[in-house]
């Protein structure tokens, strides 16, 4: 199980991050989400609340470049479930799963982001939260060693997660030009009980010159009833 504080310390760009888990308590449904940023479009950016979940927001209009990969809603939620992803591929989840479809099935007309050379990975999760109990999947859709005529499609599902134990998946496995996709499974990583603790150590563990923003969330597993908190280097 690795340190999320110092996995992140010991990484200028992992990229866009998800982290899902359960609190030591087993009371949390735990989820957390950031984005980082290299061009002055990408840092431009601020998380905003919209409806149950929340959305990108230029922080200066002027600045706003292309949207189309910077402005999306990472966070929705469909019912008992909560769906995060780093892309506009929520809104593919949120209608398929809304169709009856899986969140595997849903996923199956998206692909990594068309960004040559680095092919950035579509990077997903939903947690579902019913009845007292609670299970969560993750997703990566990647192109194969930055050919883009190949999809790689993982999906790993978590049913009865562990007291304490959550997965971190990532865009980057670190700077670079291309930058580098990232490989291999979920990461097993440690998971607190504090909500604000946790989004201070996420925050504070960001790389300062490349973090734009952070989203945490804890669900109550008994009720369903959530707080969140959002952090934004634009304010």
């Amino acid at each position: 199980m690795i340190s999320l504080e110092q996995e992140l310390k010991n990484n200028a760009y992992p990229g866009r991050g998800i982290v899902i888990g359960e609190s030591p308590s087993g009371r949390y449904a735990v989820i957390a989400y950031f984005i980082m940023g290299r061009s002055v479009n990408s840092r431009n950016r601020i998380f905003v609340e919209e409806g149950q979940g929340i959305r990108t927001q230029a922080y200066d209009p002027a600045k706003l470049e292309d949207p189309s990969l910077v402005i999306y809603a990472p966070v929705r939620v469909l019912g008992n479930k909560t769906i995060v992803t780093n892309g506009d591929q929520t809104d593919t989840i949120y209608e398929g799963m809304d169709r009856q479809l899986t969140f595997e099935q849903s996923l199956r007309s998206r692909e990594f982001e068309p960004d040559a050379p680095n092919y950035t990975p579509r990077i997903s999760g939903i947690l579902h939260v019913e009845g007292g109990r609670y299970s969560y999947a993750m997703s990566v859709l990647k192109s194969n060693h930055g050919d883009p005529s190949s999809c790689l499609r993982f999906t790993y599902a978590y049913e009865n997660p562990l007291p304490g134990e959550g997965h971190f998946i990532h865009t980057y496995l670190h700077d670079g030009n291309p930058l580098p996709s990232f490989s291999g499974e979920p990461k097993q990583a440690a998971i607190p009980e504090d909500m604000g603790e946790f989004a201070d150590m996420l925050w504070s563990s960001l790389n300062e010159e490349n973090k734009v923003s952070l989203f945490v969330r804890y669900i109550d597993i008994a009720t369903g009833v959530y707080e969140s908190i959002i952090k934004n280097k634009n304010r």
